[in-house]
Order: structure tokens, then sequence, then C-alpha cells
């Protein structure tokens, strides 16, 4: 009786992982393994002054690191929708970028900055009358950063803020040394990216980053538009004389959320954008994804980079 024709491939698979041996065939099936986070919470500040919160996250640790190594880490601050899907689990966004770097041997740490606060989403409430606002998310980047400054499987002085949306722009706010907790803070990034942040706020204050800066923005984004990004872009004042270095990169026909998979569509119910009330317009372009995704890689790479 001859083997059937779809029986053959899983045969040809089966045989190769048992020519690599054990040890080969369980490399192969942990490489194609998503990557499993692990729940920790950590302290952070919140109003009032002296109030406090306790955060949690994701924790990602880069596989394969042994005893007594570390790596660097990127702390992934979600946009307005929360970090988890409808199932409760991390977001497809953030688990695909977790492994993205965890693929580099970096550490990724997702911060949660709506749960703890009672909050499940913020898209759909008018700007102004949040109760999760800039304050809390920049004060959540900086406890993720003090929170990963002491694991010892961390290197402290190669750290990143990566963020998106709302996010991104929390990655601003937690980078601008014109805010005094930021300015006095004892743990910094070494870089700081933002896929398609609303840069209006930084703008008017003066941005004045403690890190290098990359920005990432689609020209037909009409939710957080690229126009003030791109303004931010160009040397900058940093700390103690440094001059600090904001790269805008905007994407043609790409709108918000284009590093995304989805089909671009028309959400209603978002208040906020540059036509208040009309809605804006969030889904993926391949091609901006695609090169967004690579220069997020390339500025990592430069910046964990030892002298």
């Amino acid at each position: 009786m001859s083997i059937s024709r779809w029986l053959k491939p899983i045969i040809i698979a089966f045989l190769a992982l048992q020519s690599l041996g054990g040890a080969g065939a369980q490399g192969l099936v942990d490489a194609m393994a998503p990557a499993v986070g692990k729940r920790v919470t950590f302290a952070g500040a919140d109003l009032p002054v002296g109030a406090s919160v306790t955060l949690q996250a994701w924790w990602y640790p880069a596989p394969g690191h042994a005893a007594g190594q570390t790596a660097p880490a990127v702390v992934l601050l979600h946009g307005c929708g929360g970090m988890f899907s409808r199932q409760g689990e991390p977001s497809m966004r953030m688990r695909s970028y977790t492994e993205l770097l965890n693929g580099k041997g970096w550490h990724a740490l997702v911060v949660d900055s709506l749960t703890p606060r009672g909050e499940k989403e913020l898209c759909t409430q008018r700007s102004g009358t949040r109760k999760v606002t800039m304050v809390e998310r920049r004060r959540d980047a900086l406890a993720a950063l003090q929170w990963l400054a002491v694991q010892p499987e961390v290197d402290a002085a190669r750290l990143a803020l990566l963020g998106w949306s709302n996010g991104g722009s929390a990655v601003l706010a937690a980078t601008n040394r014109l805010h005094p907790e930021v300015a006095r803070a004892a743990v910094k990034p070494v870089l700081a990216v933002a896929f398609y942040p609303g840069c209006d706020n930084e703008l008017r204050r003066g941005y004045q980053p403690v890190s290098n800066t990359l920005l990432l923005v689609g020209l037909a984004d009409d939710w957080t538009p690229a126009a003030p990004c791109q303004a931010l872009g160009g040397p900058r004042d940093g700390p103690n004389g440094a001059v600090m270095q904001v790269r805008v990169l905007a994407y043609e026909d790409a709108h918000h959320g284009f590093d995304g998979l989805a089909p671009v569509m028309h959400r209603k119910d978002v208040p906020n954008g540059v036509n208040p009330g009309q809605g804006v317009h969030v889904g993926g372009n391949a091609e901006a994804r695609r090169q967004s995704r690579q220069a997020l890689l390339d500025a990592l790479q430069a910046a964990f980079a030892r002298p």
C-alpha cells in the first residue's frame, strides 16, 4: 500500500528531526515555540503625589543566557487599546515584538498601565477626560526602567524604551528631561523608539531627550499626524551638553498602526484625531511594516553595541 501524498512531508520532517539527534531536534522545536511571558509586579508612583500603584508587566527573558551573563532589555509600552487581546492574553503585536527582540538575544518587559487602574482601553475616551494620563504613563515607564536595572540578568547600561501610539507618546514623555521626574531619574535608556506617537505635547514643551530617539510615523495617519513628529527631528540638546539625535522615518500611504497585519479600517468610535468626531483610519501597510521593523532592529543594535 503506497504512502498518501499528504503523509510524506510529515514523515520526511520527522526523519530530518531524528537525524539531528535529541538536542538538535529539541533546538528546532524551541526555536519554533512562541515566547512565553511571566507576570511580574513592581511599585509605581501615581497621583496624587506620594500615592503608589502596583504595576503589572509581562517579562520575556531572552533565551539561552547562562547564569551570570547579562543582556540588554527593552520596555514595551502599549497603545490606547491596552496590552491584551479579547482573550485576555498579551496582544498579537506585543507577542510579535517580544519574539523579535528575544530572537536578537534581548530581554523584553511589556508594561500594563491600564488594568492596575481599572481601565481596559483609552481609545474611545476623549483627550482631557482620561483617568490614565501621560503623567501615569511616564511614571510607569520610569518605574519599569528601574525594575529592569536591578534584575541580575539585565545589563542596566543597555536599556531602551519602545512604544506605540499612546505608548509612543509615553516614550517621548519619559525621555524629555524638561520633566523634573525624568531629569532626576537614576536609570535612563540609551535609546527611545516610538511608533506613530502623538508628538504635539512634547513639541510644544520643547523636547530635550536623555537619549537618541527614533520616530516611525505614517504620512497617511489621521489619528496622530506625522507633521509634529517630523518637526521634532534633528539634533536636540541632551544632558550635560551632549547632543542627541531625533531621527524620523515617515512612510508613504501608511496609516495609524501600519506595522500591524490587519487591513485598513475606519474606526468611527475614536473621538480624537485630526478630524474630531469623524473617526480615524487604522491598519497595516506591508512595506512600512517591513521597513520599520528593520529600522527598529538596526537602531537597537547600534545603541546596544559595546564601545
